[in-house]
């Protein structure tokens, strides 16, 4: 006869019980047989040798890819599915390259990044897509290849009356109607991120760079711009534009004012909600899960982003129109620069062997 406890009950049914966790707990688990084949396919991408992540972040910028033919799927595994995203194997004008569509916003950027680079042997990541304009120099359709980039969706929500302490603090109250003054909402402090590497102390950063020698190589890039899509022609052929700041935040921007602020606090001429991400995943001292791999100052990151917008107060027809053509027009720098890279690989290989 089982006992019976107060307020439980009673023991017989405890073991059915963590049967039925261990059950579910169990089913949850991928079989190890779908493991096993998932390892296998990882080894044998590896075994092509090293390839250049390629990400994006929008369908849109995905599809110029997948339109363009720059791209050769590799005919042994085209692709492989893991942690939700589809990485595509293949190459681009014969350099080795998985590309991946990260999906909007920082956290996808950083995750599908973080797989490539612990999963398979990737020896850069290029990151290309579309930016709103906070620089009144920059036009549509134009390619920014910033050298900074920086998050600046984290704050420090300040009380009303504070004392500011920097100047990259915006204060609501500067924009009350028709005359600035105090606000009830305060102001706003822009923070630092933290930058965790291995074998090293937490670090605070504002400004992330992408390589400095991946920059140097882009700066030598020419390519001819698209002006024209299917639906509009520009005024003028677009430009690459080096050397510039981005920013990062986890919002689309179209306020006239505050991209205002932050060509003004900043200097920043571009605004995504990705790039930061991709670059500060690159960047960090890491410690690979891959058993060929030590820990390594980081890999090579850089960005290219096509003008699609003014971020705030633009014509209506600008964001559908020029996504696109904006799209294109950094896709086609990112394959250029790609080839670019290729070549100087093979170069420096070749030499490498006839020594």
């Amino acid at each position: 006869m089982a006992i019976e406890h107060s307020g439980a009950m009673t023991s017989p049914a405890l073991p059915l019980v963590m049967l039925f966790l261990l059950a579910r707990s169990s089913a949850a688990l991928p079989a190890q047989p779908a493991m096993d084949s998932v390892r296998w396919q990882v080894d044998k991408v590896n075994r092509r040798g090293p390839s250049l992540g390629l990400v994006m972040s929008y369908v849109d910028e995905a599809t110029a890819l997948q339109s363009s033919g720059y791209f050769s799927p590799w005919p042994v595994l085209p692709f492989l599915d893991l942690y939700g995203r589809r990485f595509h194997i293949g190459s681009i004008r014969g350099v080795n390259v998985i590309y991946a569509l990260t999906g909007q916003r920082r956290l996808n950027a950083a995750v599908t990044v973080q797989t490539l680079i612990d999963v398979f042997t990737v020896s850069g990541i290029v990151h290309y897509g579309t930016a709103g304009s906070s620089n009144d120099s920059m036009s549509f359709g134009d390619v920014s290849v910033p050298k900074l980039v920086a998050y600046t969706g984290a704050w420090t929500w300040k009380k009303f009356k504070s004392s500011k302490e920097s100047s990259a603090e915006l204060s609501f109250g500067e924009y009350n109607i028709p005359n600035g003054g105090e606000n009830l909402l305060g102001s706003l402090k822009y923070r630092n991120e933290e930058l965790y590497s291995v074998g090293k102390p937490m670090k605070e950063v504002f400004w992330l760079p992408v390589d400095s020698e991946w920059f140097k190589i882009a700066e030598q890039l020419k390519v001819t711009l698209e002006r024209c899509n299917d639906t509009f022609c520009l005024p003028a052929t677009p430009q690459i534009v080096y050397g510039l700041k981005g920013s990062s935040a986890d919002m689309f921007l179209d306020n006239a004012e505050y991209r205002n602020f932050l060509f003004r606090e900043f200097g920043v001429s571009t605004v995504d909600e990705e790039s930061a991400a991709v670059v500060m995943i690159a960047m960090k001292e890491t410690h690979s899960l891959l058993p060929q791999t030590t820990t390594s100052p980081g890999i090579p990151v850089i960005v290219f982003r096509g003008v699609s917008d003014l971020a705030g107060g633009e014509p209506i027809w600008s964001s559908t129109s020029l996504m696109n053509l904006a799209s294109i027009n950094a896709l086609k720098v990112a394959v250029e620069f790609i080839a670019t890279v290729g070549n100087q690989k093979s170069r420096a290989s070749a030499e490498r062997s006839n020594n």
